[in-house]
């Protein structure tokens, strides 16, 4: 896995949402950082890496006023 296209596809992933058209558009966009946010976060825990736990609490966070994401494909 490259982690510096993960991170890079994160980041667009979040500025996106922030500018979504729509709140269903936003929730979508949310989900595939936390998808993403997940991918990073089952590689480094299979390294043994440090940085794990950081991601692993950021993918079951959301946003103030946002239930559940869905989980759909990306």
């Amino acid at each position: 896995m490259d982690l510096n296209l993960e991170y890079a596809a994160h980041q667009r992933a979040l500025i996106s949402a922030q500018v979504a058209a729509n709140d269903d558009d936003r929730f979508a966009r949310l989900a595939k950082a936390s998808r993403i946010a997940g991918r990073i976060s089952d590689f480094q825990h299979g390294l043994g890496a440090a940085a794990a736990c950081a991601w692993s609490k950021a993918q079951f966070m959301a946003p103030a006023g946002i239930g559940n994401v869905p989980n759909t494909a990306i």
